[in-house]
């Protein structure tokens, strides 16, 4: 209930009110009783909204009315699989082709079963917790738009995680990564080798018909920050630049169907050319918005942001680096600090990847990975199987190789790159303890704030680095 106290915060006047229905007309009376009404429910829209990270000018701003600075990582390779973080760099590189690889390695019922059991194992609390403690204070979350076309699995491993984030005070950013058709026409969205979304109505509306149920469901999560729209729309490839004037359109009907149902989560739109150009976008259309880029191979100077920068003070809306990375620890920490002098927020990818020490987490090679690699490089279509019979592995290997893939994905199993965490200007925390704090995943505890603000880092007062909430 709402009292009228808020009322009077904003400046109606009660007392006039009440003389007015004693002595005035009843039609008097009612057009009171209307104005009331109204500015009840701004009180109500008002106090619901505080709940919530929004964008305000140049900047995010925490449900504590202080300034958020995104430190993030990308939860990569969970909901959608990319070869390359398997080492398998040649020929089974997007989710699909993978999960193809896996039908012929073991059958189909046994790599479903696989699966299953993969997306359940890969993110558990115990990594979580150990995001927190490094010092992040966000997840991006890349989605694979089949999860939540119908049925409950998507939802299921969402809110599971969700629940895990709030707990541990960290922000979720949902990414969809793989939209219908994709928007890429790359291995990266699991497409079928072109941007088929900017031709097809009906995969628009699929579109936005996912968006708004996933909006539907988190519209009252205030741990959930925002909803990034469309992951590197159109590569910069020159026969695909003419869809760059369809983004934006796309963006506004997408933003609509939310809205419908969603008043308070950011909405996050990312630039055309792998998110790095901004020219395609006019004034900003709606509010509450936040605009990200991309940037991996550059300088590490205020100048290769420049750009960015210039738009944040042209249009004053905040901006966001989304994903950036797969480089040497001395460019990582170069980069952050040309990020943080400019008070950018920022979410490298990725979180967890196979022996290669550019993330967070690293997972060994499975037995008899290098013969899954093998094949999975070999060419050929169905017909011609027999052909490659001599690089196939045994059924017994293949089994195994996979089986095995299972145990080392597992936190407990995993390599933490204290190299790459300091780069980030982050904590190295101890992975069995935080193995052990998170054992039966029933931990009720919620991370305070103040617990989750890096030490030793000089900022503003009023940026906040933690919780914020």
């Amino acid at each position: 209930m709402f009292s009228f106290k808020c009322l009077i915060r904003l400046g109606f006047p009660m007392r006039a009110a009440q003389t007015s229905m004693r002595s005035d007309t009843s039609i008097k009376l009612r057009v009171t009783g209307i104005l009331a009404a109204v500015l009840l429910l701004v009180c109500a829209t008002s106090r619901a909204e505080v709940r919530f990270v929004r964008a305000d000018g140049k900047y995010l701003v925490a449900p504590s009315g202080k300034t958020l600075l995104l430190r993030g990582v990308n939860l990569g390779n969970w909901l959608e699989p990319e070869g390359y973080m398997f080492l398998l760099d040649h020929g089974a590189t997007s989710p699909r082709e993978i999960e193809r690889l896996f039908n012929e390695l073991i059958g189909p019922a046994a790599s479903d079963e696989f699966w299953h059991e993969y997306r359940r194992q890969y993110i558990t609390k115990a990594d979580i917790d150990y995001i927190q403690r490094a010092g992040f204070n966000s997840v991006r979350i890349p989605l694979h738009y089949k999860f939540f076309v119908s049925g409950d699995e998507g939802f299921q491993l969402l809110d599971r995680v969700i629940a895990w984030c709030r707990q541990a005070g960290l922000w979720v950013i949902l990414d969809l990564h793989c939209a219908p058709a994709g928007q890429t026409g790359t291995n990266i969205d699991d497409s079928w080798g072109y941007p088929w979304l900017f031709e097809s109505p009906r995969d628009q509306a699929l579109t936005s018909k996912i968006w708004k149920r996933i909006a539907m469901h988190y519209r009252d999560e205030p741990t959930v920050l925002g909803y990034d729209l469309l992951n590197e729309p159109i590569p910069p490839f020159p026969p695909l630049l003419k869809y760059n004037t369809a983004l934006e359109p796309l963006y506004r009907q997408i933003s609509t169907v939310i809205r419908k149902v969603d008043k308070h989560h950011v909405i996050i739109l990312e630039g055309a050319q792998w998110a790095n150009n901004f020219a395609i976008f006019g004034p900003p259309f709606a509010k509450n918005v936040l605009y990200e880029f991309h940037m991996y191979k550059t300088q590490t100077t205020q100048s290769s942001i420049q750009e960015y920068l210039n738009f944040r003070d042209r249009h004053e809306v905040p901006i966001w680096l989304g994903e950036s990375g797969e480089n040497t620890n001395a460019w990582i920490h170069d980069f952050v600090q040309v990020l943080e002098n400019n008070e950018v927020g920022w979410c490298f990818w990725p979180y967890k990847k196979m022996e290669d020490h550019s993330a967070v987490a690293t997972f060994a090679t499975p037995i008899y990975w290098s013969e899954i690699v093998a094949y999975g490089e070999s060419t050929g279509v169905v017909g011609e199987s027999e052909k490659r019979l001599p690089v196939r592995p045994s059924l017994e290997h293949s089994r195994k190789s996979i089986r095995d893939l299972l145990e080392k994905i597992r936190f407990q199993n995993c390599k933490m790159n204290a190299e790459y965490l300091s780069a980030l200007g982050l904590r190295v925390p101890n992975q069995q303890n935080a193995t052990a704090a998170s054992a039966g995943e029933t931990r009720k505890t919620v991370t305070k704030p103040e617990e989750n603000i890096l030490a030793g880092r000089e900022h503003r007062a009023n940026i906040c680095l933690g919780d914020c909430r």
